[in-house]
């Protein structure tokens, strides 16, 4: 076998996401791109805002000397000043540079904090619905994902996180807003993790880490905010990325930040460098780290998402499907109609409408649709939505 067996077991459960991209081009190049309407990918189709737009062009035109050179493996020590102030302005806590590190994105964020936190064998919990990624991230590092179901609307499951906490556990890892359903995890519920996760550092006699995925932490509605994590557990880590909220996702630009008062902090840090550095990213791109510095309180028109996410709700549940309302991200995750929902993808596929099985996160039944898409393609698509919610004798 010319591939490793541990890397072949892991593509044949690969991402369905991906694996639905590729049967959408294959519809495309039969059909013309314009006559399918594709929501598998959730790929940011706003362009980036005029602030992103002009600060380029004053780089370009007045570049910074040695801007292009080596730098410390945790980034810039400007950049991270520039956050660590807006982070102190969000939380109340005192952060400095030395508390982040820039990251080839949330993705390479996520695995530098796992390559610095786990050993051999190590439990990581993670609420599912989840993002499938996250299973062979936790495995690149040597952990096992411990999957725990949420409550019916998919809001944190405390019974079922405190049940999964044992001997081998050493993080939580949650993302909110999530993908994919879009639901946010609300002040009370992160109060009773944070109390939840002292009362379990107290009975294990060790300490465990509340890893908080926030890459879509700006893309919220109704003017719902996003609670801060940090508020409520000391030894809580950020990953985040500016692929959504400055419609970036190509650049893989990101930071991890590590709250001022996590146990043994500065070997925190020390780790996180290393694992960034060894694991091959080195540092996050340089060019990229000096855009987005002056830009931490900027995003794109999130009510541009807000009303493709109203559009599309409002349509779909009149048809009858069952689905929770996102309060952010931009992700639908409807009941499937029918129990397999497998067949009930490939159903839409032949209305040449691409979404992306529940299974593929960890939770059959359902399906994700990806809206991030033009308006006139929603519109267009839901007349295929509506056949099959009569077909199965949904009722709006």
């Amino acid at each position: 076998m010319p591939i490793s067996k541990k890397v072949k077991d892991a593509l044949e459960g690969a991402s369905w996401v991906r694996r639905m991209f590729e049967e959408g081009e294959e519809l495309k190049r039969k059909y013309g791109a314009e006559n399918v309407f594709d929501f598998s990918l959730g790929n940011p189709d706003i362009e980036p805002p005029a602030s992103l737009k002009m600060a380029l062009k004053n780089l370009a035109d007045q570049p910074i000397a040695g801007m292009h050179r080596y730098m410390p493996n945790n980034g810039y020590i400007e950049t991270r000043k520039v956050i660590a102030e807006y982070l102190t302005e969000e939380s109340g806590l005192a952060f400095n540079e030395r508390h982040v590190v820039m990251t080839v994105g949330a993705a390479g964020g996520l695995n530098v904090v796992l390559k610095a936190i786990l050993d051999e064998g190590d439990e990581v919990i993670v609420p599912s619905p989840y993002f499938m990624e996250f299973k062979f991230y936790i495995d690149n590092c040597g952990g096992k994902i411990r999957l725990v179901e949420t409550n019916e609307d998919f809001s944190l499951n405390l019974s079922e996180i405190e049940k999964a906490i044992g001997e081998k556990t050493k993080a939580i890892l949650i993302n909110s807003p999530n993908n994919p359903t879009g639901v946010v995890y609300d002040r009370e519920s992160l109060n009773q993790l944070g109390e939840l996760l002292i009362k379990k550092n107290q009975q294990l006699g060790k300490t465990l880490f509340l890893i908080t995925d926030e890459a879509y932490r700006r893309i919220v509605y109704d003017d719902i905010e996003l609670p801060i994590a940090f508020q409520y557990y000391p030894h809580t880590i950020r990953v985040t990325s500016h692929s959504k909220d400055l419609s970036l996702p190509g650049e893989r630009i990101g930071y991890v930040a590590v709250s001022p008062l996590c146990e043994d902090l500065e070997e925190m840090m020390s780790a996180l460098v290393f694992a960034n550095r060894t694991l091959g990213f080195v540092n996050a791109p340089a060019l990229m780290q000096r855009l987005v510095a002056p830009l931490q309180r900027n995003s794109v028109n999130v009510g541009i998402y807000e009303e493709k996410r109203n559009l599309f709700y409002n349509a779909l549940t009149s048809f009858g499907y069952q689905v929770v309302k996102p309060q952010g991200a931009f992700y639908l995750f409807p009941k499937s109609p029918i129990e397999d929902d497998v067949a009930f993808v490939k159903e839409l596929q032949r209305k040449r409408i691409l979404t992306v099985p529940g299974r593929g996160f960890g939770k059959p039944g359902f399906f994700r649709i990806a809206y991030p898409v033009e308006k006139t393609t929603i519109e267009r698509a839901l007349p295929g939505f509506k056949e099959l919610a009569e077909k199965y004798g949904l009722k709006g």
